[in-house]
């Protein structure tokens, strides 16, 4: 997660810090990853974002991230 407006970084995930309990980057580790990084905003007090999918199609890796976010609890 990025701030925009100070240009620095929020908050990170990455399926690197999953890789004891996940192997290769499948759907499934994508909505891990949401899950992780709703964890990590919602400990950092944020709890609403802008989900920017850079051009992608909403669909499977980048729909099961968002998804995951959206059970961690974060607000789109």
């Amino acid at each position: 997660m990025i701030d925009d407006v100070q240009g620095r970084t929020l908050v990170s995930a990455s399926s690197q810090d999953l890789k004891s309990e996940v192997e290769g980057f499948t759907v499934e580790t994508a909505k891990k990853v949401g899950q992780r990084l709703a964890e990590k905003a919602m400990a950092g007090n944020i709890n609403a974002v802008v989900f920017d999918r850079n051009g992608y199609l909403y669909h499977g890796k980048v729909k099961a991230l968002a998804d995951g976010a959206r059970e961690g609890g974060l607000k789109f």
